[in-house]
């Protein structure tokens, strides 16, 4: 069965019980990680029972083909239903899964995760195809989806985002469901009151003290690089952003958002407002080091057609959902080819 997106969620709280077999997949390993643990959950109480809950690794399966069926088919010591985890999961135990899938043995529910897999995975058109399993794609968080993780996450610390801090948040968080929680649960820490008792809203001072000092940063820098046209610098930043665990369709957002933030700042300064006032009145305010990075790529504003710009972006996006080619080389050359554009606008040697 394929699942689509916007019935994933509800998938996830309530599981289909034909679904021998479920494929969590997509770029956002975080939130991968999060719904297995939410499907294991849903048979087995406890997480870290070793009676019923079993993880194989890539090579062990690899190794041992039999291992899922004779796993699927073993009896708990004290009875209840069984977990098997298969983690990562990849085009390579494809023939495992279908043999399985053709020939399913015991009631034990086995969770895949996988990373991004194409249309054309295998593996990903075997479980689609079976009407004994489930293929569950994950995406990064945005829009409504990524504001209801923000709030229900301060508001089990009994907290709440003012308009501003919740603009922060949702123009910094986001690329892996994961660390958006885990920064978020270091924000209500930051900002729970120290005598326990209630307080107001969490501010936009506060989230930005305390939120975006890993992968959030590296978008940032990466966003401005690709805005002054330093291909070199692009490319050392786009490395780290991937070793942090950024997914390349969150990069692109992040400098279309970048992108947006330039043609307001612009249209601001346009109407004769002072640089730092204009950066202030944005939504979230540029601050410091950020509004000399706007003034700087004003031209790369002035210079371009902004629609072909973002419909550069938006184009590798589906290219990244669709094509079945790597992401991370499409994102890549995207953001080379914007940075060239940007070195030609300032008249900087293009690198």
């Amino acid at each position: 069965m394929k699942i689509p997106a916007a019935k994933v969620a509800a998938f996830v709280a309530k599981p289909d019980p034909a679904a021998l077999i479920v494929l969590v997949y997509g770029p956002d390993g975080g939130l991968v990680h999060e719904r297995a643990d939410a499907l294991a959950r849903a048979v087995v109480e406890d997480p870290k029972d070793p009676f019923r809950i079993v993880h194989i690794g890539d090579k062990e399966l690899t190794d041992d083909p039999a291992k899922l069926s004779d796993e699927a088919a073993a009896i708990a010591f004290g009875g209840g239903r069984r977990v098997v985890r298969v983690a990562p999961a990849r085009d390579g135990h494809t023939a495992i899964v279908k043999a399985f899938l053709e020939n399913p043995i015991g009631d034990a529910l086995i969770v895949l995760e996988a990373d991004s897999l194409p249309a054309r995975s295998s593996l990903r058109k075997t479980v689609e195809a079976a009407r004994n399993a489930a293929a569950l794609p994950c995406y990064a968080d945005e829009g409504r989806q990524l504001g209801d993780v923000i709030r229900e996450t301060l508001a089990n610390h009994g907290l709440q985002a003012d308009r501003e801090a919740g603009s922060f948040l949702m123009e910094n968080l986001g690329g892996d469901r994961q660390v958006t929680r885990q920064e978020l649960e270091k924000l209500a820490l930051y900002a729970a009151p120290a005598d326990g008792g209630e307080r107001g809203p969490v501010t936009l001072a506060e989230a930005a003290a305390c939120i975006g000092d890993t992968a959030a940063l590296t978008l940032n820098d990466l966003s401005a690089a690709v805005g002054d046209g330093d291909r070199v610098r692009v490319e050392r930043c786009y490395r780290r952003a991937l070793a942090e665990g950024v997914a390349p369709i969150a990069v692109l957002r992040a400098l279309a958002r970048h992108i947006q933030t330039l043609i307001a700042f612009s249209a601001q300064t346009a109407t004769g407002k002072a640089p730092n006032d204009a950066a202030r009145s944005l939504r979230p305010p540029v601050y410091g080091r950020g509004v000399d990075v706007l003034q700087r790529q004003e031209r790369f504003i002035r210079n371009n057609n902004l629609s072909r710009i973002l419909a550069l972006l938006d184009e590798a996006e589906i290219q990244c959902k669709s094509t079945g080619y790597p992401d991370t080389a499409i994102c890549g050359a995207t953001l080379s080819r914007l940075a060239g554009l940007a070195a030609a606008s300032s008249g900087r040697p293009r690198r």
